[in-house]
């Protein structure tokens, strides 16, 4: 990689790094392995990054789809771990006490269910698109979704179906 190469690399990376972990995060629900989850696929990205510089995030995020849904098959057998704080900062109109119940439930949810939710309605991305993305069909997409929203309203009863409290 070349000097100006590598100079936009390291500015993508100032510019998309916490929109990336953010997204990372809520992927796998724990910080750490967020981390991991950028760190491999932005080193993924930095060697194909004269061929996709014009085009970088999307192409990173899909390498974390990607990945993640790898490292969930691998690691089925293994416990998630809630951890203390993500990397984001709420807006001041949110409620800390909500977003944080919100994401004790999220993290409970199966990887492949939380997976989805991400995707579907933090990305909004289509069904098919998350169906292409994860390598499985639309009906799995939807069935999980389903699965997982009807998971949440269980475990949170006292919210509608927007968030807010009744």
């Amino acid at each position: 990689m070349d000097k100006a190469a590598e100079r936009e690399f390291s500015e993508f990376v100032a510019a998309r790094g916490t929109t990336l972990l953010r997204v990372a995060y809520a992927l796998t629900g724990e910080q750490h392995a967020a981390e991991d989850l950028v760190q491999t696929a932005l080193a993924k990205a930095m060697l194909r990054w004269t061929r996709i510089r014009g085009d970088a995030e999307p192409y990173v995020r899909k390498i974390m789809y990607h990945e993640h849904v790898s490292w969930w098959r691998r690691l089925r057998h293994r416990r998630e771990v809630v951890t203390a704080e993500p990397p984001e900062r709420g807006r001041a109109d949110d409620d800390p006490h909500l977003r944080l119940t919100m994401r004790a439930a999220l993290a409970t949810l199966p990887a492949r269910q939380r997976a989805v939710l991400v995707l579907r309605y933090l990305e909004d991305l289509s069904e098919q698109q998350v169906a292409d993305l994860l390598g499985v069909s639309t009906g799995t997409v939807g069935s999980q979704a389903s699965r997982a929203l009807a998971t949440l309203r269980r475990r949170l009863p006292d919210l509608d179906g927007t968030g807010v409290r009744r």
